[in-house]
């Protein structure tokens, strides 16, 4: 039987690129994601070896959906992909608890049920779990989203340790400035890019390949023997942390 990865998130952008690199490499792949054509759209994409679970993985009731497409077959690698920065108003008590709540819940309240309901389920040994961070967890600039990807980094050190003993790693990748994804859809202006690009020491942005090709590494014969790290993938905006 075919060795299987789950990716939340994975409907577009770096979630997309790396379903489709575990697809490559050979696994069964199930994307999950909140929405049906997005989800199809990705599906054909990946090939024939995609299947997709429309859930919100911020309801506990949800969850389920990807236990069933799971089937109790043991599960190789998690990638943990879902999340958004998410706006809102903080110029009320209120405004401010909602919009840090939703912060929350988009990066981490997903990636704490999807991995605690499938952690039966992860492979011993050789089970890899990844969560998605952000460079905005590491210099600020993000508000609540800043906040709740630096939280993954104190969850995924928990993995770790945890998980350690079984043979099962777990790591954080921690994406720069990444293009061809939704997060700046609608957002980004040609100053914008620009400053962003002058940022990084390779002058280019990034794109969801380039971290695609670090989950390749870190779920690979040479990434067995890394567990509890933040790995960086941003051209050297960010350095040593």
């Amino acid at each position: 039987m075919s060795r299987l990865g789950v990716v939340s998130g994975g409907g577009t952008g770096i979630g997309r690129a790396i379903a489709g690199m575990l697809a490559g490499e050979g696994y069964d792949v199930i994307i999950v994601g909140r929405r049906g054509e997005v989800l199809a759209d990705a599906v054909e994409w990946v090939g024939p070896q995609a299947s997709a679970v429309t859930a919100d993985l911020a309801d506990p009731d949800q969850v389920g959906k990807v236990l069933d497409a799971v089937a109790g077959r043991p599960v190789d690698v998690l990638v943990n992909n879902a999340g958004a920065f998410v706006g809102g108003d903080d110029s009320t008590p209120r405004g401010l608890v909602e919009h840090w709540r939703a912060n929350l819940d988009s990066n981490v309240t997903t990636a704490v049920l999807l991995t605690e309901s499938l952690r039966p389920l992860l492979r011993r040994p050789g089970g890899t779990v990844i969560l998605t961070s952000s460079i905005a967890a590491q210099r600020g600039g993000g508000g609540p989203y800043s906040a709740a990807k630096a939280a993954l980094h104190g969850y995924m050190l928990d993995l770790a340790v945890r998980f350690g003993p079984e043979g099962i790693t777990a790591n954080v990748i921690s994406p720069g400035y990444i293009t061809d994804s939704e997060f700046f859809d609608g957002r980004m202006t040609e100053e914008g890019h620009r400053k962003r690009v002058d940022a990084t020491l390779v002058g280019r942005p990034g794109v969801p390949a380039d971290v695609a090709e670090a989950v390749r590494w870190l779920v690979g014969p040479g990434g067995g023997f890394v567990t509890g790290q933040v790995i960086n993938v941003n051209g050297g905006t960010v350095l040593g942390r």
